[in-house]
């Protein structure tokens, strides 16, 4: 049997990893600036969490949800506490798309509506109804094409508000992520947020925070769209939460019920995963990693914008995009194969950086040198 070719890959294997750096099977160390699709949320292989785990395994590893697991409960709580929704609601899974597949089930069933509010440039997921509001048609099937989602321009108050003035008794959920990530790190406004907020207020629709990629401290605050000042009715995040051990969940505000059987899973929540996301919140909280994200990426970003070859710096905290002209269409490449840094990207030329929010401060000066540095050798070479 051979593996199912889903992805480009790189000619890289990684065989070891700590903190901000990663090592290939030579021994050839690499920065990343990048976390695996911004998974790695406090660092690779970081002691606590490494103890965490271990001392777990040793107990119980799994047992279903049809008993009660003390973990959950810690878990929950110390999340609401570090994030700063104390009376929500947590419903545990083991991936992004299948928080935001409950997240858009969840808000159908409590309002009893079908319509689907998402935006350009949008990903979600790949399963069901997270790809069917996502914004790619290559990821649709047939078998998930349908209706119920319409697709409104990205930061558009006014054509969200028509909308709503049109359809609003038949809207079920506005999904939003409060940075876009695949999208390119398109950052939502504040008064966009605001504007979903009043409307899915004003017509009974549950407004879905997206907090996958930009949410668990990644901007700088917990999630993203607390830039806002405003409360989402459900957050989903997933990627951070483990750092690197699968586990995902969604948390509900008091005013949605839950009702039994509506929502269930075989492994979301298991003991391992909460080990795994009750140390990265205790790294999160005794390491003050969101302040370090958020000063961080002020430096990172003020440093970036007096570089004249790249434009359009953006983001919040650690999830930064930035563009770059087709003469140095290669700076990703250079980076990585001349440089060894590993950096993330979106179409047609931007550069993403979604590092550990445990990034020092040498780190990013190093990464700033080497991108000057980049740009200069390959303009030098053309």
């Amino acid at each position: 049997m051979k593996l199912f070719d889903v992805y480009p890959l790189q000619p890289i294997t990684i065989e070891r990893a700590s903190g901000s750096s990663v090592w290939d099977e030579k021994g050839q160390e690499y920065l990343d600036l990048y976390g695996g699709h911004a998974v790695i949320s406090i660092g690779h292989g970081h002691s606590h969490w490494t103890k965490r785990i271990e001392e777990q395994l040793h107990k119980i590893s799994f047992y279903s949800n049809s008993i009660q697991i003390p973990l959950q409960v810690d878990l929950a709580e110390k999340l609401g506490r570090v994030s700063g929704k104390n009376n929500y609601q947590l419903f545990l899974c083991n991936s992004g798309a299948e928080a935001n597949e409950n997240a858009l089930k969840l808000a159908s069933f409590h309002t009893g509506r079908k319509q689907i509010i998402a935006f350009k440039g949008a990903f979600h997921g790949r399963t069901s109804l997270a790809v069917s509001a996502t914004d790619n048609k290559n990821y649709i099937a047939p078998v998930n094409e349908t209706e119920n989602v319409t697709f409104l321009p990205f930061n558009d108050i006014g054509a969200l508000e028509d909308h709503f003035k049109k359809d609003g008794d038949k809207i079920a959920a506005v999904i939003v992520e409060g940075i876009q990530g695949v999208g390119g790190i398109r950052v939502a406004s504040n008064e966009f947020l605001q504007s979903i907020r009043s409307c899915c207020d004003q017509y009974g629709a549950v407004y879905i925070a997206d907090s996958v990629q930009c949410g668990y401290g990644r901007s700088g605050k917990f999630y993203s769209h607390d830039h806002s000042g405003v409360d989402a009715d459900i957050y989903t995040m997933a990627k951070g939460m483990g750092n690197g051990f699968p586990i995902a969940g969604i948390s509900i505000a008091p005013h949605i019920k839950p009702k039994h059987f509506q929502l269930g899973t075989t492994f979301g929540g298991n003991h391992l995963a909460c080990a795994a996301a009750l140390a990265v919140l205790e790294v999160i909280e005794s390491e003050k990693l969101i302040e370090n994200a958020a000063h961080l990426g002020d430096h990172l970003q003020t440093s970036i914008r007096a570089i004249p070859e790249l434009s359009d710096v953006r983001g919040y905290g650690l999830m930064i995009g930035f563009d770059y002209t087709e003469t140095i269409s290669t700076l990703r490449q250079h980076l990585l194969f001349q440089k060894h840094i590993f950096t993330g990207e979106a179409k047609p030329r931007v550069v993403r950086l979604l590092p550990s929010l445990a990034l020092s401060r040498s780190n990013a000066d190093r990464f700033l040198q080497d991108l000057r540095d980049s740009i200069q050798e390959i303009q030098s070479a053309s």
